[in-house]
């Protein structure tokens, strides 16, 4: 399963790991993410989403019903 947010988009970050004597080895920072549930009203069913935490913070903020509208007009299936 890919690490993408499907609220913000959020991919893992490539950086590098620098050590005292300057040997680089690449890395990966990874977002913060969870799958959450969440209860559709207009649909009376609960949908399943792969968020990260500031995802969680949009969806508080602008609601549910709009946030899984905006996901559908991307083409992505909720």
């Amino acid at each position: 399963m890919s690490q993408v947010c499907q609220v913000t988009g959020k991919k893992p970050l490539v950086g590098m790991n620098v050590s005292h004597s300057h040997i680089r080895t690449k890395k990966r920072s990874l977002p913060n993410l969870r799958w959450k549930r969440y209860f559709l009203t207009s649909e009376k069913r609960w949908v399943r989403i792969r968020v990260s935490s500031k995802g969680m913070r949009i969806i508080d903020k602008l609601g549910i019903e709009s946030v899984v509208d905006a996901i559908r007009s991307r083409g992505a299936k909720v």
